[in-house]
């Protein structure tokens, strides 16, 4: 087994289950010494650099300009020499290559998915997918499950959207591929999280799929219609798409709202298979499993690989691709990762507290970074609190303003009460974040909720207009 998967591109065998009792999709593979694991993907990265020239005027235009040829692949550490893409990189060579771009290293007759992303520029990021990469991503997706604990005797709820983004999709074909049953249920349109308590007291789901934001409105739902979370019968939860299942905060209260383990995951759309951030059924935040997708951590100023322990930007490469494989992609977000052992046994590093922000969304307010993870973190860590909350930030003259909006969980506190539960929570804040943060309570339900991305931050700021 170990050298089909590690052949380029790999082979797998759909019909290859573990026992149901075991703990590894790929036990060889999960566990072995990560040195002896570089081999592999070293083999597999030559594999892939040697197609995507081949294949892709994208690479072959981009690493010329560089100065770079797959033959100067002589060991892992080579990577370096590979020039960083970034999402503006395809934006405009699908402008200028219309409509798919000039990456498309698959035969067109062979693509069988079209996916993407509208982004922030109104740009699409196309996502062209072949048939045997639609395989390869199912299996991919299957081994990550599995280690999140969940089995052919499972049923997965997947509250997601079925459109563009890859997010339902890619867990679709990853619950198929263990043979689980299947409920994409979906989200975002009006009622739909009713209709959902009733479908999952109905149908009996075990596994849930979505967002920790769409989760913490569920629940809301659930309790509103006189029923507790606890009895949904969830044992698995797993999310992308957001942060908060690995900050301590939230994953803390999805735990307690459920009564269920919880599972962070995901890296990119681009990057599908984008499970290969993810985590296991024994720790917070999310293994990097590195003979799927290979990834760094790289300074956000000087493209160096940062050292265990410290922050960086991940940057993604395919080994797995054929189709429309991305090598070294920026992804724009931040974590930080380690390499200290996980009491699964798998040996990959880990980011411990999984994607915690993105460097465009973090926010400078009077000289101090400040990520919207940390104050998610406070609030969902206090009580007398539904967990909702928003950052504002505005300037009065020259001075920086941050504003926390929570909701406080008692439609009945008032007075003292009420107040004592602002000044806890302000005081936390200021310790945490190292500057003053104003705290202003809302009642329960009065900040919109979401079945998608819950957009926190709003910076009112002008910052380019005079002071």
């Amino acid at each position: 087994m170990t050298e089909q998967v590690s052949n380029w591109p790999p082979t797998y065998d759909d019909a290859y289950l573990p026992p149901a009792d075991a703990r590894y999709w790929f036990p060889e593979i999960e566990t072995m010494a990560p040195t002896s694991r570089e081999i592999i993907i070293f083999e597999k990265l030559r594999g892939q650099t040697a197609w995507a020239y081949e294949r892709s005027p994208f690479y072959q235009r981009t690493w010329d300009a560089a100065g770079f040829h797959p033959s100067q692949l002589h060991a892992l550490d080579d990577l370096h020499r590979i020039p960083v893409i970034t999402k503006e990189d395809l934006r405009q060579d699908l402008l200028d290559n219309p409509p798919f771009g000039s990456n498309v290293c698959d035969d067109w007759a062979d693509i069988e998915r079209i996916h993407g992303s509208s982004g922030t520029t109104g740009i699409p990021t196309v996502l062209t997918i072949s048939r045997d990469d639609w395989k390869r991503i199912g299996n991919a997706h299957a081994r990550v499950m599995w280690a999140a604990g969940i089995r052919p005797t499972d049923m997965v709820f997947m509250a997601a959207p079925f459109s563009l983004y890859m997010g339902g999709w890619g867990a679709l074909v990853g619950a198929e591929r263990i043979r689980a049953r299947c409920f994409p249920f979906g989200a975002g349109s009006p009622g739909q999280t009713r209709m959902a308590v009733r479908w999952i007291q109905a149908a009996h789901p075990t596994v849930f799929y979505g967002t920790p934001s769409f989760a913490l409105y569920l629940a809301e739902t659930a309790r509103e219609d006189g029923v507790d979370p606890r009895n949904l019968g969830f044992r698995v939860l797993f999310f992308s798409g957001e942060p908060g299942a690995s900050i301590p905060g939230t994953r803390r209260v999805l735990e307690e709202t459920y009564g269920a383990s919880v599972v962070d995951m995901g890296s990119t759309g681009e990057m599908s298979p984008w499970m290969s951030n993810g985590g296991c059924s024994e720790s917070a935040g999310m293994h990097l499993w590195q003979d799927i997708v290979y990834t760094e951590l790289l300074d956000p100023a000087t493209h160096a690989v940062v050292p265990n322990g410290s922050e960086g930007v991940p940057v993604y490469t395919h080994l797995e691709r054929t189709s429309q494989p991305l090598i070294r992609f920026w992804s724009g977000d931040l974590s930080r990762w380690t390499d200290d052992p996980c009491p699964c046994g798998r040996t990959y590093p880990r980011l411990p507290m999984g994607i915690y922000g993105r460097v465009d969304d973090m926010v400078t307010v009077r000289g101090e970074n400040v990520y919207p993870s940390a104050v998610e973190n406070v609030v969902r860590g206090s009580v007398g609190l539904t967990g909702e909350f928003r950052v504002v930030i505005t300037r009065e003259r020259a001075m920086d303003e941050l504003t926390v909006l929570a909701e406080y969980a008692d439609p009945g506190a008032a007075g003292p009460a009420l107040e004592a539960i602002r000044a806890g929570l302000q005081a936390e804040l200021n310790t945490t974040l190292g500057i003053r943060a104003n705290v202003q309570m809302k009642a329960p339900g009065e900040l919109e909720r979401t079945q998608f991305k819950a957009r926190r931050v709003i910076d009112e700021r002008n910052l380019y207009g005079s002071a």
